[in-house]
């Protein structure tokens, strides 16, 4: 299929050399989704209909078989030899069981090793004779090895989650999972399909998948292109505000109260100020002849377009037209003939553009949120009866700036100034937008993301009970309130297919502490993972399970409170021990990673040391915080996890 289309001659076809440039893009996209993974199958499961799906099921009809895999494959003539997962004739491979068959008699699924088919395994679905099993296959490949970046699920997604990769693309689904439960996969799958199934419209309006932070992408960004998927934008949401230079940092009680969506109405308020009534009227000298359009007048527009609840630069830009149509309507009395050329003129006139400078000065976003930040009264005019004197003086700065590009920028300041810009112009909003860890965003920051698909539709994933941030999200009704999408369905998965049952048993003791009315993850998995909880007395001891653990196949992770990865990084090298940043990709040579816990939340690895619980619980700015970041951190494990410490464990873990 490939060398088809390198093969392809476009001389003929294209007429100019703009429609070349398109046309030979496009091929090479289209060759790149198209290139050969190594120790990737294409296929990995066959389904045997009892009937050709779609035809009469009338007695002795002929059934058909078809083979499932990642993309759609043909022969030289075109006929398929593997069914893209995405189809609808491939659906019953996720959803038939012995009590709904779908019409499917036999589902196989095929076991590979290194890319070599080693094993299948069939069941009759709709033989009453044979009893339901569990499937081995299964169960091997939710628990192989991980080495190396995320990889895509396509041969184990499970019914659940089956429904909300299909669920249609007009409508914004929120998922609410525990440590494991592949909420993050079925996010990425969800756009596949999409992708899929609504191609053109998104080729049009775009996808965006957004993470927590950099390393979080980096492990994701393989899996969307395994599946053929080329044209997914993936970003942060600093990536999004990144208006301005980030140099500075807030303090946790300024950060919550500049991430308190009561700043929308502040921001709307600062901004609007700017607008004057007029009380000089406007005269427009055309030739030997000058019109005037009275102050009354003029008020009377300016209201109009206050009351219409515009865009403050759409209202600035329509104003001149308004004023210049005022002056037609004079010329038409007048028995003038004028037609749009002479509005357009008059609205350009040197007088019109006074008037509406005066009245409707232009704004930058960046100046205007900066004023607020260093002005106490004009803060204190437009913040009134919405925060309060101390939250003003909290997010107030101490040392104002000169101007804005010397001005000490924090990540919030930044959302403040999206958020600004957006009141002056419009954002462009995408097709599609899938939200990550969207547990740790502020109400400005769901705003921030909202305005990104306000047209479109959304996809949030998350666990409230890993929101560690100040401000962390309470409910997921109040979150997507905040997105705009509060209609969207909250759908929840509770089977755990990373975690060992051991390891989730153990983090889920912390749930009553962080989110009480949780449910608690039930780990699917046979084998229940290697667990241990170890004292310890030195930094050696550390090291020494580590090395442990890097006996075993697969990756190894050890995660501790920011503050002493410095430490820890010495130590390992004293051992002669390599290690990875997060986001690094692991290799058969190195495979450990040692993680800050600031920067554990989304990655996996097989097997895990968490060091000094307490220490990581004591780093966060508060208590529940800091259980919450300790949550994340337990529940990184694949396989197993064992847990050292030198002083004592935090309480709630006993």
């Amino acid at each position: 299929m490939r060398e088809d289309v390198q093969s392809l001659d476009i001389r003929d076809v294209t007429a100019n050399w703009v429609n070349a440039q398109i046309l030979e893009r496009q091929i090479g996209d289209r060759i790149k989704a198209l290139a050969d993974l190594s120790h990737t199958p294409l296929f990995f499961g066959r389904l045997d209909y009892l009937h050709a799906p779609g035809a009469d099921r009338a007695e002795g009809a002929e059934g058909e078989r078809f083979y499932i895999g990642r993309r759609h494959v043909h022969d030289q003539d075109g006929d398929p030899m593997v069914i893209d997962w995405r189809a609808p004739v491939s659906q019953p491979f996720y959803r038939a069981s012995k009590k709904d068959p779908m019409d499917v008699g036999l589902r196989r699924r095929f076991g590979y090793t290194g890319g070599d088919l080693t094993a299948y395994e069939d069941e009759h679905l709709s033989d009453p004779a044979e009893a339901a099993t569990t499937s081995k296959l299964l169960q091997r490949e939710i628990e192989r090895p991980r080495v190396g970046p995320m990889r895509d699920i396509v041969a184990t997604i499970q019914p659940e989650q089956d429904e909300i990769v299909r669920s249609g693309l007009s409508g914004s689904v929120c998922v609410q999972g525990g440590p494991g439960t592949g909420k993050t996969a079925v996010g990425l799958h969800r756009v596949a399909y999409l992708l899929y199934a609504h191609r053109e419209r998104l080729a049009r309006t775009g996808t965006l998948v957004i993470g927590p932070n950099r390393s979080f992408l980096h492990y994701i960004e393989q899996v969307l292109p395994a599946l053929g998927e080329l044209a997914v934008r993936q970003a942060t949401v600093d990536d999004l505000v990144a208006q301005v230079e980030v140099r500075g940092t807030d303090e946790a009680p300024a950060a919550v109260v500049k991430g308190d969506a009561r700043m929308a109405e502040v921001l709307r308020r600062a901004l609007y100020s700017h607008v004057t009534l007029p009380t000089e009227p406007v005269v427009v000298v055309r030739g030997s002849r000058r019109w005037r359009v009275p102050a009354y007048e003029l008020e009377g527009l300016v209201r109009e377009l206050l009351a219409r609840d515009i865009r403050y630069g759409a209202a600035r830009d329509a104003l001149p037209q308004r004023v210049a149509h005022a002056v037609l309507v004079q010329m038409e009395r007048a028995g003038e003939a004028p037609d749009d050329r002479v509005q357009d003129a008059v609205a350009r006139n040197s007088a019109v553009k006074a008037a509406v400078k005066a009245v409707w000065p232009p704004v930058d976003p960046a100046k205007l949120v900066l004023r607020l930040l260093t002005d106490p009264e004009f803060l204190a005019e437009h913040a009134e009866g919405i925060l309060t004197g101390d939250e003003q003086k909290t997010i107030l700065w101490a040392r104002p700036a000169r101007s804005v590009k010397s001005a000490r920028w924090s990540a919030a300041d930044a959302v403040l100034i999206d958020e600004a810009t957006d009141l002056v112009e419009r954002t462009h909003s995408l097709g599609h937008v899938v939200l990550d860890e969207a547990q740790d965003l502020s109400p400005m920051q769901y705003r921030a993301v909202g305005r990104r698909c306000s047209t479109g539709s959304a996809t949030v994933l998350g666990d409230l009970a890993q929101g560690t941030t100040p401000w962390a999200t309470r409910s997921w009704q109040e979150a997507l309130a905040h997105l705009g999408k509060a209609d969207a369905v909250i759908e929840e998965l509770t089977a755990g297919f990373r975690v060992p049952t051991d390891v989730i048993t153990y983090a889920s003791r912390l749930l009553p502490h962080i989110a009480p009315g949780l449910t608690p993850v039930a780990s699917v998995r046979e084998n229940p993972g290697f667990f241990e909880v170890r004292a310890v007395s030195e930094d050696a001891d550390v090291i020494s399970a580590c090395e442990e653990l890097l006996d075993n196949e697969g990756s190894t992770g050890l995660i501790a409170a920011d503050a002493s990865v410095p430490v820890l990084a010495r130590a390992l090298t004293a051992a002669g021990i390599a290690f990875l940043a997060p986001g690094e990709e692991t290799t058969r040579e190195t495979r450990l990673t040692l993680v800050p816990a600031s920067l554990a939340k989304g990655l996996e690895y097989d097997y895990v040391v968490l060091d000094e619980p307490s220490a990581v619980v004591d780093a966060e700015p508060d208590e529940r915080t800091g259980l919450r970041r300790l949550y994340v951190a337990l529940t990184r494990a694949v396989s197993g996890l064992v847990v050292t410490h030198a002083t004592g464990l935090p309480p709630q873990l006993a």
